[in-house]
């Protein structure tokens, strides 16, 4: 029983339990445990949240790559257009040179024509 000395004689008794501190304490313990949840629920939700605009931020930044690589892509192929077109508008344009003196020798012909005719 409680509040007796032990058995042994000894001098040293263990004092009773008040009833009223313990139901304190059992009051405290069911606060602290209700105050616990309510800390992680929050934790919860705020890992949720974070959870949720990682994702975001992810999903964005690869929606980002993949964009550049398409941008990337098409810049390479109009490139190669380009300078396929302009390989063919200098193959185009190789006669002109030719066609250019033949132009300086008609005027040159037409003015010694002209000087006669004067």
């Amino acid at each position: 029983p409680r509040g007796e000395p032990p058995a042994g004689g000894g001098g040293s008794s263990i004092p009773a339990i008040d009833p009223g501190a313990l139901q304190d304490v059992v009051a405290l313990a069911g606060q602290v445990a209700a105050q616990v949840d309510e800390l992680l629920r929050n934790v919860h939700c705020g890992l949720q949240a974070l959870t949720a605009l990682s994702v975001g931020c992810i999903q964005t930044y690869r929606d980002g790559v993949e964009s550049l690589g398409e941008a990337a892509d098409l810049s390479i192929r109009a490139m190669y257009a380009l300078v396929a077109r302009c390989e063919e508008l200098d193959r185009a344009m190789q006669p002109v040179p030719a066609l250019a003196k033949r132009i300086r020798d008609m005027k040159g012909t037409l003015e010694r024509l002209e000087g006669l005719c004067k």
